[in-house]
């Protein structure tokens, strides 16, 4: 039963935080086209974990932009969301589209690197 709370919360959160992020003036972040991946919130909505993704600045500048605007997006949270303890947020960076495209890459270049092998297993 409280798993699927949880799951319901995590989704609930995701989504206001993304929308939150679009309301951030802080140019190291409205700048950087951030994305948010996912949200875990813990079991007692005291603490969550927000993963995201960003597609260009720098990724230092971009980590402090989100803990400098954390208590803006908490606020947010807390009026848009009816909980009683509104979670204390933690910026994670996801390393998963970049480790699929690092993934990708190879299986192109080992593709790319035996093309005899791939002709021979096309004709049988």
């Amino acid at each position: 039963m409280a798993k699927h709370r949880t799951g319901r919360v995590n989704d609930e959160v995701l989504k206001e935080v993304a929308a939150a992020l679009r309301e951030v003036k802080d140019p190291r972040v409205a700048s950087a086209f951030v994305s948010v991946t996912g949200a875990e919130v813990t079991p007692d909505f005291k603490f969550a974990k927000i993963y995201y993704s960003s597609l260009r600045g720098d990724k230092k500048e971009l980590a402090k932009g989100l803990a400098s605007s954390a208590g803006f997006i908490r606020r947010h949270l807390a009026q848009s969301i009816n909980l009683r303890v509104t979670p204390q947020l933690t910026f994670v960076e996801d390393q998963s589209i970049s480790h699929g495209a690092h993934i990708s890459e190879l299986l192109h270049r080992i593709e790319s690197e035996s093309p005899a092998e791939t002709a021979y297993e096309d004709e049988n």
